[in-house]
């Protein structure tokens, strides 16, 4: 925490001493206490803040479920701090570099302390820009990220998560975008077998020395944004840094998405459609199977995936912004695990779950002067072989500035 007063510090007075050679320096930020309450155990991160759904019904030796019950808490570890630099004509472009950090830390294991979501450099032409640097995951849409107020945004229906990347975007008409995007990870990493164990690493990523690469296709008219996104992720899903001998095999998984947003008076619609094979990496679901054992060692990989879709709607009118959001997610794996492969390790995150669905109304109340304040029911009900739901009843408070 010392380090972080003493960086924002520094970058304070470095910008009263640039601001006179070219540079603007803008500081934006907020902070958010929220209050939470659940029904029930959940899966999720950042003390279950990030909510994916339900823990499945566990029973005890009198047959009772362990993960039945409310639990409540309090947080306010999403307060955030940016700063915009605006910067000289470079090569004929505008240039700008943007810095944002917040307090949820990189994992479980470090709330409360600073982390990066944001810090890139972008340069802008009249019809193209480059982006290099930390920031959305490029299946994160941000134009048509749901209004939701919790951690999660819409998780794991729409994806969330930032990485580091290059971004192109070219403009051929003021309609049109075609964008490009090769991404590496960090804080969101991908699922395989290191050593032998089953965990999380940047490593899958890196061995295979391949980008996570989207491509995307925008049309934007008046309030409408409409478009289609394709993702390839390659991984190296088995390595060993143990000198023992592993397969150099890559697998490789693609996934689309359809997405839009429409402003019509005061009312907001926002939408999107996943075919998931492996968002792992996004906050949201699908994963990949490893079978064909040989010595402790498998040898074949196959996707499984979700079909999702949501909506999110929000109307303003005047200090009031009541909206809802509904999301609906289909295991397209009838069966995740077949027998024929024999042995098998599934990886992601929901291979337990035929489907998913969440309906969360909301409440803000703004003041128009930085404060405002927003309720929330979020039910999301998961389909297990005995369904579970989980209720979860929340309470924010925002002033930003």
């Amino acid at each position: 925490m010392k380090k972080a007063i003493v960086l924002f510090g520094m970058l304070g007075v470095f910008g009263v001493l640039r601001a006179q050679n070219s540079f603007t320096f803008n500081w934006h930020g907020f902070a958010n206490p929220h209050y939470y309450a659940d029904s029930r155990s959940v899966v999720g991160g950042r003390e279950d803040m990030m909510l994916f759904y339900p823990k499945p019904i566990v029973r005890d030796s009198l047959g009772r479920d362990i993960n039945d019950g409310w639990q409540a808490n309090m947080l306010a570890i999403t307060a955030r701090l940016n700063l915009t630099v605006n910067g000289p004509e470079i090569w004929g472009a505008q240039s700008r570099a943007f810095i944002e950090g917040d307090f949820t830390g990189a994992t479980n294991a470090t709330n409360n302390n600073l982390r990066l979501r944001h810090a890139y450099i972008a340069l802008e032409w009249d019809n193209h820009k480059l982006l290099m640097g930390q920031y959305w995951y490029a299946m994160v849409v941000h134009e048509i990220m749901p209004m939701t107020n919790p951690l999660n945004m819409g998780a794991p229906f729409h994806p969330y998560a930032r990485q580091p990347q290059v971004r192109y975007s070219y403009f051929p008409t003021p309609n049109w975008e075609l964008m490009a995007v090769a991404q590496w990870q960090l804080d969101n990493t991908s699922q395989g077998l290191l050593n032998g164990t089953a965990q999380s690493s940047t490593l899958f990523a890196r061995h295979s020395l391949l980008p996570e690469m989207n491509a995307q296709l925008r049309y934007r008219h008046g309030n409408l944004l409409v478009g289609a996104a394709a993702n390839l992720k390659s991984i190296q899903p088995v390595v060993n840094t143990t000198g023992t001998a592993a397969p150099q095999q890559l697998h490789q998984s693609f996934t689309y998405s359809l997405f839009g947003s429409y402003r019509w008076g005061q009312v907001t619609f926002k939408c999107q459609t996943l075919l998931n094979n492996s968002l792992y990496e996004g906050c949201s679901l699908g994963g990949y199977l490893m079978y064909n054992f040989i010595d402790g060692v498998p040898t074949s990989f196959r996707d499984w995936h979700f079909n999702t879709v949501w909506l999110d709607i929000e109307r303003t009118h005047g200090h009031w912004r009541p909206g809802i959001f509904f999301g609906y997610a289909e295991n397209a794996e009838k069966n995740v695990a077949p027998p024929s492969y024999g042995p098998v390790t599934v990886l992601g995150r929901g291979y337990d779950l035929a489907y998913l669905w969440r309906i969360q109304p909301r409440l803000t109340y703004t003041t128009l002067k930085g404060l405002s304040f927003t309720g929330e029911a979020e039910y999301t009900y998961a389909g297990y072989v005995e369904p579970v739901g989980n209720l979860r009843l929340s309470l924010s408070a925002v002033y930003a500035f």
